[in-house]
This record gives structure tokens, sequence and C-alpha cells, in this order.
């Protein structure tokens, strides 16, 4: 995602703490200066992030910005059944599957993954979106096991990874970073596996982005993804752990032996 859009020309929906969002069919549309803006202010506590994922919104913007929320429309999502696993990336995997000094592990380095996050570089850009106050929002959302890192490890290093936020069985990718080539995609791969081994149907993109798209995201409708997210929501939600024979969700050839 980049630096959160200018707010300027048309008035913004303020929030008090704990005030209810307005509905995400008042977000600013196409035509506007920023398109999914829907509200400003309010809290990043724990109640008010997962009230926002829950009805399709998130918070979204830069240092020195109040906090806003946003509701895109179209909605970038990845149906994980439609992840493009290209020839390279699934050389790359294999080699790293077959790497007994390598693995993925989930929710043992959140900390530092999000700060890997933070601190990474992203074209375009000459700061980040994820600002102290999201990085404290998002390890408070850690601690109530709502947010998870996925994390891609080599010879005993954190060589790259993500965070995402989960409430049942609707996840929400929220941002990506790597020390090594690949490192990142690694990553979603690995949460793609997971998806697909325990019914998870799609992971929330936010935004389009031609890398997100050369994965297999495509945009959908709010108002279904909408729908979705409520459905999903309400379903158990898996147990956070990966086995190294989810990697063999990455069919037809499987990639972990038995």
């Amino acid at each position: 995602m980049c630096s959160a859009r200018s707010t300027a020309h048309k008035p913004v929906p303020w929030l008090v703490p704990g005030e209810a969002f307005p509905p995400v069919s008042q977000a600013w549309g196409e035509a506007d200066a920023a398109p999914g803006l829907l509200a400003a202010g309010g809290a990043l506590d724990v109640d008010s992030l997962l009230l926002a994922y829950r009805h399709g919104i998130f918070p979204w913007f830069s240092a020195g910005q109040p906090i806003l929320w946003w509701s895109t429309s179209p909605r970038m999502v990845l149906q994980v059944d439609a992840f493009r696993l290209h020839r390279s990336l699934r050389k790359t995997i294999a080699n790293f599957v077959g790497n007994k000094s390598a693995e993925v592990r989930f929710d043992t380095q959140f900390y530092d993954v999000i700060r890997g996050c933070s601190g990474s570089p992203r074209p375009g850009q000459s700061g980040t979106w994820i600002v102290s106050d999201m990085v404290q929002a998002y390890e408070a959302l850690h601690q109530a096991g709502y947010a998870h890192s996925v994390e891609t490890w080599i010879d005993g290093q954190l060589v790259g990874g993500l965070y995402c936020v989960a409430i049942g069985n609707a996840v929400f990718g929220e941002s990506m970073f790597t020390r090594v080539p690949d490192a990142s995609k690694i990553a979603l791969a690995a949460l793609v596996c997971f998806c697909r081994v325990n019914g998870i149907p799609l992971v929330d993109c936010q935004q389009n982005t031609a890398h997100l798209a050369s994965l297999g995201a495509r945009e959908m409708p709010r108002s279904v993804f909408c729908e979705q997210v409520a459905v999903n929501a309400r379903l158990p939600g898996p147990t956070w752990q990966f086995d190294r024979h989810y990697w063999n969700a990455l069919q037809p050839q499987p990639l972990a032996s038995p």
C-alpha cells in the first residue's frame, strides 16, 4: 500500500473513540480525491479494529495524519484456489522445502515481522504507513489472538514474512517484507497452503497492485466481499500452526514428502 492520499476538498466524518463506523456505502467513490476513504479519528484499540475488519474497513494513514479508515471498492482479493504458482516460484519453493535448514513458522516473531514490514522500502514511497501507532495496535491485536505472522526462516535467521489479521475464517493480509529474494512470496505461498487445508476461501489484499495481480489476486465488488467476510468471520477459526505437509496443497506436484 502507498502512503495515504490527500483528504482535501470533501468533508470526512470524524469519529470519537468507541463510535460506530458509517456504512461502507458512504465511502468516497472513484470521482473523489481519495476513493475508499470512509472516516477519520476514532481509536486503534482491539475492539475498534475488530469492528472495522468485520465490516470490510481498515486503517491506513501516514505520519502526521489522523487515523484514517478505508473501505475500497472494488476490493482486491486473493481467492486461494486462484493463487498463481509460476514456474520460477515453484522451483524456489521446492528448493526451500527440500532444505533442512529452511522452514516456515507462525507467530514466533510477530514483533520482528511487523517491524520488518514497517522498515521495508516500497517503490514510489518515501515513508511508511506502518507508523508507531499502527505497530502498537497490531501488536495488541496479536496478543489478543487476532493478528498473526507467517515467517520464512533459513539457517536459523528470519529472512522474510508477512502479517495478517484473522477473525474466524476471514483472513486479511496486511504487509510483507523480505531480506532475501522471494522470502515474502514463500510466506504468502505458505499462507495459501494453510488456508486451503483449513477451508479458508480468500485473503483480503485491500488494494489493487500489479504484484498481487501477478499472483492471482482479483478485484471483487465491495458488497460481495463484505457478505463473504460476514459469513467467514462467524465460523470457528483454525489453529494457527504450520505443518510442512501443508506444502502438498500446492498441487499438482507434492512438495513435501510423507
